[in-house]
Order: C-alpha cells, then structure tokens, then sequence
C-alpha cells in the first residue's frame, strides 16, 4: 500500500497523523503542494498511490490538486465532492436541506435591496456570513436595519465579487457554547462543547473547549451531517436551539484536532489513519 499526503504547511496535525500512520506500519509520503507541477492528462508517478490524504491549508490548493488526482483514478481523503460543499456555507446548506438535516434558516440574495430584504426576512438579530471563510472571520450580528444596511453596503463595495452574494442566517439562542463533533468514516469519534462570554464560540476566537459526551441525537446527526457532504472525515459544527434541540450549522473538510486529543481521550489522527487504510483496502466506501 502507498499513501500521500499532501499539505502546504506541517502544522501539528500533519505531524501527527504522520506519525499515526507510522504507529500502525504504514508508510506515507508527505508532499508539498507548493513544489508540485501537475499534469491533468498524465498521472505520471501519482499512480503508485492507493490514495491521497488532503491537508492542504489552501482551499484553491486542495480543489486544484484534488480534482486533477480524481481526474486521473486516484481516491482522494476528501474527494472534492466534499471540499466543495463544505468550503462553501451555501452548498452546504443546500446539502443539509436536502438530507433532511435540521439547520438554522437561511437567505440569500445578491443585492444590497434585496439583502436587507432578506435579513428582515429572518428577523432580528440575524447573521450575516461570507458563503467561503473559516475561523469566524467577517461572521455579524446584526441587531436592527441599520446595522444590517451598513455591514451590507460595506462588504458589497469593499469586498471580493463573493462578498456580493449576501448570505443571511437565523441567530440561534444558544446557551453561550457550541459542539463540535469529530467524524471518522461515518461514525462520530469524539466531541468537544466550546464556550465563550461572546456568541461567536470558534476556538479561534478565543472560546475555551471541553470534551462532551456523545449522546445518540449526536451520534446520529454528525454521521449524517458527513454523509450528506460526502465526508470521510470532517468536524461538523452544531448548534443547540432551546426548542428545536440540535442543529447542524457547519462542516469542517480539514479539520483541526490537536487541541481535542487530550480533551477528549481520543486519538483521532490515529483513527484517521485507520480509516484511510480501510478505504485502501476496501473495507469501507463513501
């Protein structure tokens, strides 16, 4: 069996699931996206490999590359089925819709008219998201209409030409945290409860985390959160409504776990590991 990975940056995750595979006798190549010149109509030294793990920091980066492997056979760890959807709030959504999922309500428009109309449209507050980002940047609370008008007018005149699609979110109740759950083929490995004082609950913002016990709503909504995106392995960021109970709000493609092995007790890059030589065997599809 040869696997690859490929990456932009050994961050500690990569460094661990090196490890992992070495823990359990698997030998895997790491490879630098940023050395690597593709060609889309010949697989060339690619082909040796049973497959490819992305831990690419660059969305462009893991699109690209991905999408030239499939191209030419080779089963990518995520396919880019996956990439896609969860790079993107509104595929997403879209995803989780159709599987039945429940997820917070959500517009869209492409204008600023027509976006405050969709803002009042969910009520207030409301949040405004951009359809591709991560880590909770550029994430607002909107409490009244001037607030929503002018966060709109800014993001429409200064931001990238996706800054115009105006993506609004009904604003969850949540009890001051959110969860995240790991999944690994289809099966929720681990959980952690972030908190935080302000309502953004991203770790990158400063929330603190706990391990969480995996109830069965839990269990059941995170595998089919990734299923409905395609995942073999992914974070999925869920919410907790007082009357609705659990809702799915975000997919994580790459995930980040350094911090959730001790809090947890979990070797997940292990399990990683694992997972990607069951998919090499034929132990498991997606």
């Amino acid at each position: 069996m040869r696997l690859a990975m490929t990456y932009t940056r050994l961050r500690t995750e990569e460094r661990l699931l090196l490890d992992s595979f070495e823990s359990i006798g698997v030998s895997i190549d790491p490879i630098d996206l940023r050395s690597v010149v593709f060609d889309p109509t010949n697989p060339g030294a690619w082909a040796e490999y049973d497959a490819v793990v992305d831990r690419s920091l660059s969305l462009t980066n893991s699109l690209t590359s991905v999408r030239i492997l499939e191209g030419h056979g080779i089963r990518c760890v995520n396919p880019v089925r996956t990439i896609e959807t969860c790079a993107d709030k509104l595929l997403t959504t879209i995803a989780l819709h159709g599987a039945g999922i429940p997820t917070p309500e959500v517009r869209v428009a492409l204008e600023e008219e027509s976006g405050i109309e969709a803002v009042e449209q969910i009520g207030y507050p409301a949040v405004l998201k951009p359809t591709v980002g991560s880590w909770g940047r550029l994430v607002a609370r909107v409490n009244d209409r001037d607030a929503a008008e002018a966060i709109i007018e800014h993001r429409t005149t200064l931001g990238s030409v996706q800054q115009g699609v105006i993506y609004v979110q009904e604003h969850i109740n949540k009890p001051g945290r959110d969860i995240r759950a790991f999944v690994v083929g289809n099966q929720v490995v681990a959980a952690i409860a972030r908190a935080s004082e302000h309502w953004v609950t991203n770790t990158a913002r400063g929330a603190s985390a706990s391990g969480l016990t995996i109830t069965d709503d839990l269990r059941d909504l995170g595998a089919r959160a990734a299923q409905a995106v395609g995942a073999d392995i992914c974070a999925v960021d869920l919410l907790e409504d007082p009357e609705r109970g659990l809702m799915v709000n975000e997919i994580n493609h790459s995930m980040e776990f350094r911090n959730s092995i001790d809090t947890t007790g979990v070797n997940i890059p292990e399990l990683v590991a694992q997972h990607v030589v069951n998919v090499c065997e034929g132990a498991v599809s997606c």
